[in-house]
């Protein structure tokens, strides 16, 4: 894998590099080593001002949104085109940024993005942009046209995919973007700017502006936006939505997830905890919303799913992220270390009971590691099994019969994601309904890109995804014609 530093003094806003108005400088920190990787420039107010300026004016007047559907959706397909090429490269930048393990990188963090901007097209061509519909008294043509400026801000962990649902929707759409990445993972926000303006998407169409969240607040609230899509946590999706309230702008929150494995008693456990396996600890090293992290186990069964839980833990190979056989990278920050394990400490506090993991692996302590870990017998009110820790920590909660499992499940302020694992798919698909989370899959774990994906509760507001994804970034005009 590659070392060199990836060094930017420029800002892209509104198609060309430009000179930040500011001096100050993010410093990008592998989190493995400590090394710094990259530097990039920290966005102002004035920068914002003239990213959004820019986006302003060319949705305004100029030819982005009345081009063409398919002109449209050509720059899209060569994104995809430019992105599938350069998939290493993108998987090799976020491992040093944020220390996604480089296999799960090359798959999700840079392969899955360049699906996304591809399967948008073909969502896009089957949208009814303009029907007629004959009223009880007149003719009318239903439109969908773009919303307008859009501000998308992403968080570190899935950078590349998070950005891809936001910005190919909204490019389909015929909107402007100012896309605001994290200041942990700005570097492959650049490098996208890089592919947009090889595949020929027009000056003014997209801003890329690294800043913190003062600068992000300063963003949302911007009386040029017309739209905001946020992703990152609860606390911080409540303060977009009351800054982008001010100008009453259009809004889809990702939020948190504490989600549900429901494992019913004639579940194939093997199927179960493999699955399982690789949707918590092995997503991301657990730093992900949707991550499985709330496992639901029939008491029937109940030591046979932790004994098989506790030896998936333990046979993860926890360590520096470039290595093909590691499957548990670091935590991005010494903040999010000291996060998971503050949460590890409450849980044994708590009164649970610590079936493996809970510290720093042996000879990793000069990164950013935790030990893949797995908390047994917890209650559903304990802390824990509550809130969101988004790292490799795993809470195995017992159940009486479905319905108590329902309602274990249910017994969230989140509902982003969730699985049900049994032989008997219809009646999984019958527990999957009354579970109230956005997505869910039967035997499985799936994040289908055609179909809407959001929560429920204070998992967020919206769907990203799909035909619904797009239409959020739609607005719908009615003309009555004259009667016929």
């Amino acid at each position: 894998m590659s070392t060199e530093r990836q060094d930017y003094t420029k800002l892209f806003i509104g198609g060309k590099w430009s000179t930040p108005s500011g001096s100050d400088i993010i410093e990008v920190v592998n989190p493995h080593d400590g090394t710094v990787v990259g530097r990039v420039p920290h966005a102002t107010r004035d920068d914002v001002d003239a990213a959004v300026t820019a986006a302003r004016t060319e949705f305004d007047t100029g030819p982005w949104p009345r081009l063409p559907l398919e002109e449209r959706l050509a720059v899209l397909e060569r994104i995809s085109t430019l992105l599938r090429e350069r998939i290493p490269e993108f998987a090799q930048m976020i491992t040093r940024q944020n220390g996604s393990p480089i296999t799960w990188s090359l798959r999700a963090q840079a392969g899955a993005p360049a699906a996304i901007y591809a399967v948008t097209a073909r969502t896009a061509r089957a949208f009814p942009f303009e029907e007629r519909r004959q009223g009880l008294q007149t003719p009318v043509v239903v439109r969908h046209e773009p919303v307008g400026v859009v501000a998308a801000v992403v968080p570190w962990n899935v950078p590349g995919y998070v950005t891809s649902l936001k910005l190919a929707p909204a490019l389909a759409a015929g909107c402007t973007v100012v896309l605001k990445p994290s200041p942990e993972t700005p570097l492959d926000a650049n490098l996208l700017a890089e592919v947009a303006t090889e595949a020929g998407l027009p000056h003014g169409v997209l801003s890329v502006l690294p800043a913190d969240r003062h600068v992000s607040e300063y963003l949302v609230g911007h009386p040029g936006i017309d739209k905001v899509s946020f992703t990152g946590s609860v606390t911080a999706g409540k303060k977009v939505m009351e800054v982008a309230a001010r100008n009453l702008s259009r809004i889809t929150l990702e939020l948190g997830g504490k989600s549900a494995a429901v494992i019913l008693p004639d579940a194939d456990i093997e199927t179960a905890a493999t699955t399982i396996t690789g949707a918590s600890w092995a997503l991301n090293s657990g730093q992900a919303c949707v991550a499985l992290t709330r496992v639901l186990a029939p008491r029937s069964r109940y030591d046979e799913i932790a004994q098989r839980l506790t030896a998936a833990a333990e046979s993860l190979i926890v360590g520096d992220p470039t290595d093909p056989t590691v499957q548990v990278g670091p935590m991005v920050s010494p903040r999010q270390q000291r996060r998971v394990l503050d949460y590890i400490r409450i849980g044994q506090d708590e009164g649970a009971e610590l079936l493996t993991g809970g510290g720093i692996p042996e000879g990793l302590d000069s990164g950013c590691y935790v030990q893949p870990t797995l908390f047994g017998q917890v209650d559903r009110s304990m802390r824990i099994a509550q809130e969101e820790i988004f790292g490799p920590v795993v809470c195995l909660l017992p159940y009486d019969d479905e319905n108590d499992a329902v309602a274990i499940a249910n017994d969230s302020e989140y509902g982003l994601s969730g699985a049900v694992f049994t032989a008997d798919s219809a009646r999984g698909l019958d527990v999957a309904r009354r579970i109230r989370t956005g997505t869910l899959t039967v035997n499985g774990f799936a994040a289908e890109p055609t179909a809407p994906f959001g929560g429920y509760k204070n998992s967020g507001m919206g769907r990203e995804m799909g035909t619904e994804g797009l239409a959020s970034y739609l607005e719908t005009k009615s003309i009555a014609l004259p009667e016929q």
